[in-house]
């Protein structure tokens, strides 16, 4: 099992990925739906809810394809953690479980990438192996 463990990252980083690129590309790829975003920030008292919105919505996508090839992961990490301990205190602080399981989830899958890093297939262990050469 030991020789598995470089390559533990990779459920994590596919899985909470797809369900970050998945959960945002409405809003990246419509503006009606990044507005309704910014209505429902604003609902919650979310300081500049549009820019909000943007920030928080293409972080997100970004990090999800980051997560899923490998690249900056730790770095990628870092910026979802921050992003979904608002989302936990900002909006689903009050929600029953199942409702802010998904942010528990991504926060956790964030935190475990940033400890971990990434294994042996990505693109950071490639430009590793490259530099190396």
């Amino acid at each position: 099992m030991d020789k598995l463990k470089q390559y533990a990252d990779l459920p994590i980083r596919l899985s909470v990925g797809f369900h970050l690129i998945y959960g945002t590309q409405d809003n990246v790829f419509s503006w009606e739906r990044m507005l309704e975003f910014r209505n429902f920030l604003e609902a919650f008292g979310m300081p500049f809810p549009l820019f909000s919105a943007i920030i928080s919505v293409y972080a997100q996508f970004i990090a999800g394809i980051l997560f899923i090839i490998g690249y900056k992961v730790k770095e990628a990490g870092l910026v979802m953690i921050f992003n979904f301990i608002v989302a936990i205190l900002l909006v689903h602080l009050n929600d029953p479980y199942p409702n802010i399981y998904p942010a528990i989830s991504m926060l956790a899958g964030a935190t475990f990438l940033v400890f971990y890093g990434t294994g042996k297939v990505s693109v950071d262990q490639w430009r590793k192996n490259k530099k190396d050469d």
